[in-house]
């Protein structure tokens, strides 16, 4: 049933439509056809950038940039949707990835564009690995990790900001680039904190309107590129095929081509756990990991289209997330129009012209709102479950890592040969600095108590006997272990794990793990996938009145009264649920 936040208080930026309600058909479009305007540049420039570095010719440039700009439309509509473990059900704009510039350029130079289709075709493999694995990599790919690579995304792409601001027409006014630039940011900024209802749904468009206006009056708008372009053309494909022959230049290739994917797809999941922060009215809402999952499993299958049409590889991107915040529309019908914009305007070179016409100081301001919004989700992100004295070390150490190596900082001359400079991309730098260390601890913790069982309470003897002997080392007395056992029996019980199947039901298995962490014990139950999320049940006691059994209800609320913290993490394979629970006294 369809419901809207009519009767919400106005507290700064709301949610207008979540992703499973629908909104007017005029605001679907509108909204869906700014994410395609504002963004179908940047899926161009990458290709572009590329195709021209390596020196390609002019029909292989253009066959790059349609491919591109068709395979982000299905990807985008495909997000849109969710189907068995592919889709992220959100509004989530997939982009190509300047991560992959570097090795792209040299995979084009070294063996021409059968090469890139085989290396972009053999990496789309690791996105689709770890979509299927997700649950395995969950304790490396960690808020800190997800969330840095997200803050270390301003830092990579200022370069090209600055070079945009640059830009400039000949015989233009001399104060064009900088006043439209300053009318873009203004605009867009000014309404994004002020504006309400419809006017602020249309910010970024009437920043960029504005601005383009102020720079076309200097004459920096090239009206002639838009009047001479043709109003409807059919694509000449140009697809490479595969280079099978797999000689010494692609397996010299292949290890900067997998960790990029690695890179690439952490940025994925950043955007997918972005996305849904800021899709929901409930803003502790627990994050949805299969979504994370589906987004990853189309972010593969998208690479490997690239890979088939010998083009840039992609990522999901997180441009629909400022976008989200500033008009309030979250709802699928979003993505699915912005897909169709993608798709519709690789056919229409007039409207695609009128698009790359717009002056780059005018991109450049609506990059810098975007960009400036893009740090704080990171930043919310790193910190969203505590940031402790390693988890702050990681996200300081990797920070500094990216920035310095973004910009030449650390033995320039060195990093500029390793890997085909892939460290030279900040982004790179510091999200394999923070996997590197994170996993590095993670190797190095102490190991943990574990036990496997059923997942009902007729082993509750054993598990009771394992917390025991796990307290006991611990140094905690038996109130400890007792507390232990009853936030583990109202945990399996709230899970609907609590009864013995019957005969001829599959009974589940339960991993359980035990930890010391400070004055507190950390238990991590591994259990077959259930139903709705504990994290959200136990959040949302004494709001609302549902159909929710009384012997659950009462599960769930001595939960939260034994335990300090309750995450549950939903995979398509297992179920995690994390409980903290204080020591006593």
């Amino acid at each position: 049933m369809t419901t809207t936040p009519a009767s919400e208080p106005p507290r700064g930026p709301t949610v207008r439509y979540q992703p499973d309600e629908k909104p007017p058909l005029k605001l679907a479009v509108g909204v869906g056809l700014q994410l395609a305007v504002l963004n179908i540049a940047a899926v161009m420039l990458i290709p572009m950038v590329v195709m021209r570095a390596a020196g390609m010719s002019d029909s292989q440039l253009a066959w790059a940039v349609l491919a591109s700009v068709t395979v982000c439309g299905l990807t985008t509509v495909v997000q849109a949707f969710r189907a068995g473990r592919f889709g992220a059900g959100h509004v989530m704009v997939m982009g190509t990835s300047g991560a992959f510039i570097p090795a792209s350029i040299m995979a084009l130079n070294e063996g021409g564009p059968s090469l890139l289709a085989t290396l972009v075709a053999v990496s789309a493999l690791v996105p689709l690995v770890l979509s299927w694995r997700l649950s395995t990599f969950q304790r490396v790919l960690t808020p800190a990790v997800s969330g840095t690579v997200i803050m270390l995304i301003p830092v990579t792409v200022l370069p090209f900001v600055s070079s945009l601001l640059s830009g400039g027409g000949e015989g233009a006014s001399a104060p064009g680039a900088p006043l439209s630039f300053l009318v873009t940011v203004v605009v867009i900024g000014g309404l994004a904190l002020k504006a309400t209802g419809s006017l602020r749904l249309w910010a970024p468009v009437v920043g960029v309107v504005a601005g383009s206006a102020i720079a076309a009056y200097h004459g920096l708008y090239d009206l002639e590129r838009v009047a001479a372009a043709p109003s409807i053309d059919l694509p000449q494909p140009q697809a490479p095929g595969f280079d099978l022959g797999f000689g010494s230049d692609f397996w010299t290739l292949l290890p900067s081509f997998l960790l990029v994917a690695v890179i690439a797809a952490v940025r994925t999941m950043s955007s997918a756990v972005a996305v849904q922060r800021v899709s929901w009215r409930r803003k502790n809402r627990a994050i949805d990991f299969r979504a994370v999952q589906g987004t990853v499993a189309v972010d593969g299958v998208g690479n490997l289209l690239a890979g088939l049409a010998g083009t840039v590889p992609g990522s999901a991107t997180t441009t629909s997330v400022p976008l989200t915040q500033l008009t309030g529309v979250a709802a699928r019908a979003v993505g699915i129009v912005a897909g169709a914009g993608f798709i519709a305007l690789a056919f229409l070179p007039k409207a695609f012209a009128a698009i790359l016409a717009i002056p780059d100081p005018v991109f450049a301001g609506y990059l810098v709102v975007l960009l400036a919004m893009l740090f704080t989700i990171g930043m919310k992100i790193v910190v969203q479950d505590g940031l402790g004295y390693r988890e702050g070390l990681i996200v300081g150490i990797a920070f500094l890592a990216g920035v310095s190596f973004q910009y030449g900082m650390v033995f320039p001359e060195h990093v500029s040969g390793f890997a085909g400079g892939l460290l030279e991309n900040g982004m790179n730098a510091g999200g394999l600095a923070a996997i590197l260390m994170t996993l590095f601890l993670r190797v190095t913790d102490p190991r943990r108590s574990r036990i496997e069982t059923w997942s009902d309470l007729s082993e509750l003897a054993a598990i009771r006997g394992f917390l025991g002997n796990f307290t006991s080392r611990s140094g905690w007395g038996r109130e400890m272990a007792n507390r232990l056992a009853a936030a583990t029996e109202e945990t399996l019980l709230a899970l609907g794990e609590g009864e013995t199947p019957a005969p001829g039901d599959t009974r589940r298995r339960l991993l359980l793990t035990a930890r010391r962490e400070a004055n507190s014990a950390v238990l991590d139950l591994f259990v077959a996938p259930a139903g709705e999320n504990l994290q959200d049940r136990v959040a949302l006691l004494g709001e609302v009145e549902d159909d929710t059994p009384v012997a659950r209800e009462v599960s769930l609320r001595l939960l939260r009264h034994l335990a300090s913290s309750v995450m549950h993490r939903q995979y398509h394979d297992v179920d995690v649920v994390t409980v903290r629970v204080e020591a006593p006294g």
